[in-house]
């Protein structure tokens, strides 16, 4: 039995990069994911590329910082479904500048995808998740939560408060039999770093601060959002998981 079978996943953030690979690995395991993503193309390719290799998805652009557009992905999952089983809240921009010189609108953009729109999805998603009787919601921090660096200001407030988040909705939802965890991955070769690691030099210094003297993939990411999503982790609420190379516990 595949570990995720007869189950609807919502993934945010589909498109591309870890969103990507927790959608295929999902649909690997048995899911019918739902690849949500404010790129409709990049949506619908990634739902064609589950079909192709036979398995159950589906395609939906969604706006994560429109409470309407939430609201909406929310109402055509439970009129298809009538549950969601796991809410994976990946959506997430970044910002690299020094403090001095952030403006308001690069503040307020990564605040309300990254954390709102986490927000907005777990608030919203709640009576699907509780239709299921075994819900799970993962939401993606990141190990700049607990390690910061230069120039990384907003994204490491964000992805800290999303962390502070996760561990209120574990207390709040619990009761609902809704298990609220979150992933802190490291450094991971998606399109949000990747113009970093191509340069040498940045690379070099961005592995020496890994034990594991690599980056993460999707992949590492994706199989960790697996085991927190099934059933092996059906006692599990409120943990954080580092999956960053062990950069975490480095000083």
């Amino acid at each position: 039995m595949r570990r995720l079978e007869g189950r609807i996943a919502l993934v945010t953030g589909a498109g591309a990069g870890i969103g990507r690979g927790v959608a295929q690995i999902f649909a690997r395991e048995g899911a019918h994911v739902v690849v949500a993503d404010i790129d409709a193309g990049a949506a619908g390719q990634v739902a064609a590329e589950i079909v192709k290799s036979n398995g159950a998805a589906e395609e939906h652009a969604v706006d994560v910082t429109d409470t309407a557009q939430v609201k909406k992905l929310m109402q055509a999952i439970g009129e298809r479904h009538g549950k969601l089983d796991v809410l994976v809240n990946n959506a997430g921009v970044g910002e690299r500048c020094d403090f001095r010189h952030l403006t308001d609108e690069a503040w307020d953009r990564v605040w309300k995808v990254n954390l709102d729109g986490t927000v907005r999805c777990a608030r919203e998603a709640f009576e699907l998740l509780r239709a299921s009787g075994r819900g799970s919601v993962i939401n993606l921090s990141s190990v700049m939560a607990d390690k910061h660096t230069r120039q990384m200001a907003v994204y490491s407030a964000t992805k800290g408060a999303v962390l502070a988040l996760s561990r209120s909705l574990a207390v709040e939802y619990a009761p609902y039999g809704i298990r609220v965890n979150t992933l802190l991955p490291g450094y991971v070769e998606t399109a949000l770093i990747g113009r970093y690691i191509a340069n040498p030099m940045i690379a070099k210094g961005l592995l020496a601060q890994t034990p594991l003297r690599r980056f993460g993939t999707p992949e590492d990411i994706a199989n960790a959002a697996l085991f927190l999503a099934s059933d092996e982790a059906a006692y599990i609420t409120g943990a954080a998981l580092n999956v960053d190379g062990g950069m975490g516990a480095t000083l």
